[in-house]
């Protein structure tokens, strides 16, 4: 079983050799997809960066970066497989894919973290693919978010050590909305576990209409946050290897996991339940946290008894309306 230890330093990376990508037709009609197939089609870059607000075109996506300063300004992503990668020191920038879906960062970490570094006051991410993401410290990721508020929209990320990971920031807030983790995460290695996504000490952490799925070790969402709102969203444990939870609430926390669809897999690490709440401390309170309306199966074939949500908090979580298949019990207090 894994063990969890908060720090980033503790994430660990995926081996090589992950499985192909699925595809499940039963679960495709639940699923959000937020990428189209002809984004696999996409060919290397020959394009430049530019800012919209003022027309002007860049070769690299660093100086694209230092051009918006500390302002305020749209990069856009041309079409293309982009082997490069930028850190946000200030400002407001919007990463915006030309064509969403066919802008792709490939394999490119800046100060050995992510493709993206971002520290700015705020950012925003849409229509675009990361992917192949490592680092010597097995942090790699797509997203580094350090501080500030970030939002991302029909991004892609897959086949890295993680997705999108975060530092602290107590009075800053965090939207996923409409994109995809795909083949992320792993716990081999002493130093613990890395996940689809892992949210630090953030002041709120919204998660809607997006899909995670064929993990390969770790948690699909772990999150620190102090209030979250996880609705609408896909958790296709059914190709994942070596997974854990679906969602960690490690810290408790205060809002809504409501109206998501979630079957477990064959293949865990720990299957003992599908959302945990406050299992490392009590950093945040969980009273009056809404689990409600979700769908949750164990994928057909496996026979065993697990648990729907599993608490540590001790405190009034508020569940309701969960359908719940065969060898699922709703609650259990720990």
């Amino acid at each position: 079983m894994c063990r969890y230890r908060g720090g980033m330093a503790n994430l660990r990376p995926a081996l090589p050799g992950r499985p192909p990508l699925i595809a499940t037709a039963t679960l495709a009609a639940l699923a959000v997809l937020a990428i189209p197939a002809a984004a696999l089609l996409a060919q290397p870059a020959a394009g430049a960066f530019a800012i919209r607000e003022t027309g002007l075109r860049y070769t690299s996506l660093q100086q694209a970066v230092e051009a918006i300063g500390a302002g305020s300004g749209t990069i856009v992503v041309p079409t293309g497989i982009h082997r490069q990668c930028a850190v946000q020191q200030a400002g407001t920038v919007r990463f915006e894919a030309a064509e969403p879906g066919h802008a792709i960062f490939d394999g490119v970490a800046c100060e050995g973290k992510a493709a993206l570094v971002l520290r700015g006051r705020s950012a925003e991410v849409d229509g675009l693919i990361f992917q192949n993401i490592a680092v010597p410290d097995f942090n790699g990721a797509g997203i580094r978010l350090e501080r500030g508020d970030l939002t991302v929209r029909q991004s892609w990320f897959r086949a890295s050590q993680q997705g999108i990971l975060s530092a602290t920031d107590a009075t800053g807030r965090i939207l996923i909305d409409k994109s995809t983790f795909t083949r992320l995460g792993t716990c081999e290695g002493p130093g613990g576990c890395a996940h689809s996504v892992y949210i630090g000490d953030y002041g709120s952490l919204t998660v809607t209409r997006s899909r995670f799925e064929q993990g390969s070790g770790g948690h699909y969402l772990k999150s620190r946050a102090a209030r979250v709102d996880i609705r609408g969203n896909s958790f296709d444990d059914s190709a994942g290897t070596r997974t854990n939870y679906m969602i960690d609430l490690p810290a408790g926390a205060v809002g809504q996991i409501a109206g998501n669809w979630f079957v477990q897999g064959a293949s865990k690490e720990n299957y003992s339940a599908f959302v945990a709440v406050g299992a490392e401390d009590r950093l945040h309170s969980s009273a009056g946290l809404a689990i409600r309306g979700n769908n949750a199966r164990i994928v057909p074939g496996i026979r065993r008894q697990t648990v729907f949500v599993a608490d540590w908090s001790g405190e009034a979580l508020r569940l309701s309306d969960n359908s719940l298949g065969t060898g699922l019990t709703a609650f259990e207090r720990r």
